[in-house]
């Protein structure tokens, strides 16, 4: 369960940064790497989102 969450909490941060960059710089470093509308961009968009959310319900469930 601890490398699920480190896993986690690396796409999150991952996830973060490229919209940190997409908001100062308009450059999504997802489609830049992998394509835009790539079935690969789009898994690793689903998996940066699903990261976040069970990052977030493991928070609440320490709370």
């Amino acid at each position: 369960m601890a490398i699920l969450k480190q896993l986690a909490t690396l796409l999150a941060i991952i996830g973060a940064l490229n919209w940190g960059l997409i908001g100062l710089f308009d450059f999504n470093v997802v489609t830049a790497i992998f394509g835009s509308g790539s079935a690969l961009t789009q898994i690793i968009y689903v998996l940066a989102g699903l990261s976040g959310l069970w990052l977030l319900v493991d928070w609440f469930r320490k709370k």
